[in-house]
């Protein structure tokens, strides 16, 4: 997999368009009934990262990113600024706001995920790019210290415990978050307006699995 564990300037992808995307078939019957199949267990996200009226620097920092991941060809990381932390947007990261695990005694790596809950249904999707320095964590209500109790590996969303958890407890984890995408176009069009200002009208992005 052809990725930069490199991040899209977020003052320029603040007020982006985006958000998840599901691939549903849907076949109508004689008898007007559906049916619904999906081939993704897990959404992707689309964004539309692009630019409105602008200094000349914004755009040249932007095709100088653009050129940098060779177009479509390597990915990077993406702040959704609508879903961006572990737990509410206003509210700072607690080591509680997610649990991504139990412990069995044995298990020692565990993957970080967020749930969405909606109507007594959820769904559980895996974080794969943390931020750096953002991750707590804790077992039931211990607090674990990085680096002594754990590891995070940032490229891959794995928390590492040095001793695995006891069976039946709980593993909980607060954190921020990127998104693993790539750019969707293989063109990056800019429009210079005046001697001081110029757009990029569209930049479509897309998340990538890794």
């Amino acid at each position: 997999m052809h990725f930069h564990e490199v991040q899209f300037p977020t003052d320029l992808s603040f007020g982006a368009l985006g958000g998840p995307q599901r691939r549903v078939d849907v076949v109508t019957l004689a008898n007007g009934f559906e049916e619904r199949n999906t081939p993704w267990a897990h959404s992707r996200r689309v964004y539309d990262a692009g630019l409105g009226l602008r200094s000349l620097d914004d755009v040249e920092n932007v095709i100088a990113f653009y050129e940098a991941r060779f177009g479509q060809m390597y990915g990077f990381r993406w702040k959704d600024w609508s879903d961006f932390k572990s737990g509410k947007p206003s509210v700072a990261i607690n080591r509680q706001d997610q649990q991504i695990a139990l412990g069995d005694g044995v298990t020692t790596t565990f993957q970080l995920i967020k749930t969405y809950r909606s109507g007594g249904h959820v769904y559980e999707r895996p974080i794969t790019k943390p931020v750096r320095g953002s991750v707590l964590i804790a077992v039931e209500q211990d607090d674990k210290l990085d680096t002594i109790d754990y590891t995070v590996d940032d490229t891959t969303g794995l928390i590492t415990f040095t001793n695995p958890p006891d069976p039946d407890t709980r593993v909980f984890a607060g954190y921020e978050f990127d998104v693993p995408v790539r750019f969707d176009s293989d063109s990056l069009l800019t429009n210079i307006a005046s001697f001081n200002a110029g757009q990029v009208p569209d930049i479509p992005v897309r998340e990538v699995r890794v």
